[in-house]
């Protein structure tokens, strides 16, 4: 059964999802797309190959006239897909898009960690009161099904603990300082241009990113209420050559590790020295979770945290179920 969707934002993530939409036969049609500066709807369908050839020329999706709150507001579409650039802060204007989408009676699918950290109870029993679904696998840990499986995949057990490497950035620059011994400044200079860290990385080597995502599964998996402000935050911008080295002669390296520990009332986000077999010494920019449970053990996970395909593989993996769930009407 086809399935029509907006998607707000063509960055990198929305163009990985308008990358896989002409590639693959999806049974996805586009009916709906904005960026920060213009829009285009079309009820019979979007061709998306043409669509990113203008975007590619022109810089622009679509009519200056059309805006994103339009095309949320006004378009015709069953799944609306909010891929805009997170406001850690604010949530907005990404928020008020998926909170008008929920009310018409639209599913929502995002990438958009902000409204999920800030208003995840709001948004969800939204939700649920409209009818729809509200998926938001992509915010964390990129391709790897990570929400799923805690929210669908491991019922009947008791999730005790999680621990992991939540940020591709800061885990390249790492693995570059432990591997060829670069400055921090070096490391990161190397991640900028291979387009692993923004011209600027705060967000990443500050360890905003991650803990945003901690935020994220400790109010969606444990049903919390934490914030920002709940977790212990240390980045890696101050790592030293000598802290590097010092692990390295113990046969152990640093990563950013992110925990939740509920029982203990445990949220926390640093550099941590490990060995170097410990499964979550991950290298590259790949990202590892160790989820610890009562029935289960002990389970891990690997894989590519972020990329403009493997985030939105978690895109189109909600959309996907949501339409196999809804099949034959709301």
């Amino acid at each position: 059964m086809p399935v029509r969707i907006a998607l707000i934002g063509t960055g990198s993530v929305g163009k990985g999802v308008l990358e896989v939409l002409s590639r693959k036969n999806t049974g996805i049609i586009l009916t709906g797309v904005a960026d920060s500066r213009s829009g285009l709807m079309d009820p019979g369908g979007i061709p998306v190959s043409s669509l990113l050839d203008r975007k590619k020329k022109t810089g622009l999706c679509g009519e200056r006239s059309i805006s994103a709150l339009k095309v949320v507001t006004e378009g015709e579409y069953d799944i609306l897909v909010e891929a805009s650039p997170t406001d850690a802060v604010t949530g907005e204007p990404a928020t008020g898009y998926i909170r008008a989408a929920l009310s018409r009676g639209s599913h929502v699918v995002t990438s958009n960690k902000g409204p999920v950290a800030l208003h995840y109870r709001e948004l969800s029993n939204l939700a649920r009161e409209n009818g729809v679904s509200f998926r938001f696998e992509a915010t964390v840990a990129g391709a790897i099904p990570i929400l799923h499986t805690l929210l669908d995949s491991l019922g009947g057990n008791e999730i005790h603990a999680l621990y992991g490497v939540l940020n591709g950035t800061c885990n390249y620059i790492l693995t570059r300082m432990a591997e060829e011994g670069l400055s921090y400044r070096q490391a990161l200079d190397e991640a900028r241009a291979l387009g692993y860290a923004e011209a600027d990385p705060t967000y990443d080597v500050k360890g905003i990113d991650a803990a945003v995502k901690l935020v994220i599964l400790a109010n969606t998996v444990w049903k919390k209420e934490i914030t920002l402000d709940t977790i212990d935050i240390t980045g890696i911008d101050l790592l030293t050559e000598e802290a590097i080295r010092l692990a390295e002669e113990q046969d152990a390296t640093i990563r950013l590790i992110g925990e939740i520990v509920p029982a203990e009332n445990l949220y926390r986000l640093s550099p941590r020295i490990i060995p170097k077999h410990h499964p979550l010494v991950v290298q590259g920019s790949l990202n590892a979770i160790i989820v610890r449970t009562d029935l289960a053990g002990d389970l891990i996970f690997a894989g590519k945290g972020a990329g403009s395909l493997e985030t939105a593989s978690a895109i189109i993996g909600d959309i996907l179920s949501i339409r196999e769930r809804y099949a034959g009407g709301n």
